[in-house]
Formats: C-alpha cells, structure tokens, sequence
C-alpha cells in the first residue's frame, strides 16, 4: 500500500497541473461532511415556564488541520479562526439537527440556538425541548458518550490553497440557511464520493470478500486504470524506462487498486 506522505505529493503535482490557488476542491462550495471531536455539556434547565436540554459544544475547530480528499487524492484543510465573523455578523438562519437530518430541533430564528465564535472554533448553544422523543434519545447518546462528535453543513466563501497544493485554507464561510448539532458518523451519504475518498479507502480492508471482489473487478474495468496500467509497464522509446501517466485522473486512484488486493487463499 502507498504511504500516505507520497500519496500527498502525488495528488499535490497533479493539483498543481489542474488547479489554480483560488480553485474550490471539488469544485464544491457547500459542505457537510467536516465532524470534530466535542465535548458536551448536556443539562436539563427551564425557560419561560418549559422544560429543556441545554446543550453546548463546538461544531467546528479553527487553526487545526484535517485531512480531507478530492478527485486527485489526501490534503489538508483548515478553517481559518476568523473564519465565521462576517457571517455571525449577519445573524444567519441556522437550525440545529442531529446527523444532518430530521426535524430542526432549534434554530437562530426562534432565539433556542446560540452560535459565537473564539479562539477553538464555532460554538454552540441550543435548548432542546425536553418532552420530543427525538431529543431524548439525542441526550441519552450524549451521556452514553455514543454521540461524541459535531459537525456543521456551510458554504465556502473564500478560500485558497497553499503554495505547494497540500493544504486548502477556509478563509470565510456562509452558515446562512445552514445547520449545527451532533453527528455518529462522518461524511454524509450524498457528499461527493471524491471528498468521501479517504472514508472509503479505510473501509476497504473490512469489506466482505464478495463485495471486494466486485470492486475489484469494477477498478479494473475502469479505462483510465487500464491505461495507467499499460503505460508503467510499457518500456518508453528511449530504453527501458517506464513512463509516468499523461494526466492526474488515475494517480490518486492507484492506490485503491493496491487496497482490493483480496486474498483469495483464505476463501
């Protein structure tokens, strides 16, 4: 399997063909697949004569990097701390939901969600209405300790890559008509599959042996694998060489051919 810091430089070089530094990876400007490791508070309060959950934690860290992936492969992304002024500055309409989904639980609108930011990223306060079912079990997961993560859905206003394309910087984001809360798992089924990438690699090495092999196969049906294939096994008209491919579209793919090798002995 290719390490990881090669597979970095190499989606590097074939971003540095393709993209310029004000290029939107994936070319996607929405987001919703970006979770951070949060420490609840989770207490249950009254307010105008009401029942609630207060929760608060942090949806997103600012200043630490992360790894994400696009159609060429690993690099990291950061949001930078001032990140989220402009747009709080605005009073967004922003709901507060669980994996991204459902019934907004609170929103900005009706005052029941808070959303400040400081030196560790965008924080969150919302107040859940004790008696919906649906944020009891919310409360229940968060003091199980099974919901540990937040997330948040946003839009990229402003951004760049570094000089070497490794890294894209989130300079300035829209959380208008976007949401906040607690999530159990990581990208959104409907997110890019190339931002998904590095979500799929890792599953791969569990994959049951019937649905590895079908990937396989598909992986080497693939033209552009193919080719790849051909040209760094074909000697180049100089000699013995062989020749790198002509374009980034396989590189970064390389090493999902090298993670499906499935061993057969044992099946």
């Amino acid at each position: 399997m290719t390490d990881r810091s090669t597979l970095r430089a190499e989606a590097a070089n074939a971003r540095r063909g393709a993209l310029d530094r004000g290029s939107l990876p994936c070319g996607e400007p929405k987001r919703e697949d970006i979770k951070f490791h949060s420490e609840f508070r989770a207490e249950k309060t009254q307010r105008d004569g009401r029942d609630f959950y207060l929760v608060e934690g942090y949806a997103s860290m600012t200043e630490r990097a992360y790894e994400m992936w696009d159609f060429f492969g690993p690099y990291e992304e950061v949001v930078s701390r001032s990140a989220f002024d402009e747009t709080l500055a605005a009073d967004p309409m922003v709901v507060y939901r669980f994996n991204h989904g459902g019934m907004s639980m609170a929103n900005t609108r009706n005052k029941r969600l808070e959303l400040w930011s400081d030196a560790l990223g965008l924080g969150d306060r919302a107040w859940l209405n004790a008696e919906r079912s649906d944020v009891q079990t919310l409360i229940h997961g968060i003091d199980d300790q099974d919901v540990t993560e937040q997330s948040f859905m946003f839009t990229i206003d402003d951004g760049e890559w570094n000089d070497d394309m490794t890294q894209f910087r989130i300079n300035k984001v829209n959380l208008d008509r976007g949401d906040v809360g607690p999530v159990t798992y990581g990208a959104n089924p409907h997110t890019v599959v190339a931002a998904r990438s590095g979500e799929l690699l890792a599953a791969i090495p569990a994959l049951p042996y019937i649905a590895a092999r079908e990937a396989y196969a598909l992986l080497k049906a693939r033209p552009d694998l193919a080719e790849q294939r051909t040209s760094t096994t074909t000697p180049s008209n100089g000699g013995g060489g062989s020749t790198a491919p002509s374009n980034g579209a396989g590189r970064s793919l390389r090493l999902a051919t090298h993670q499906l090798e499935v061993d057969k002995l044992h099946h």
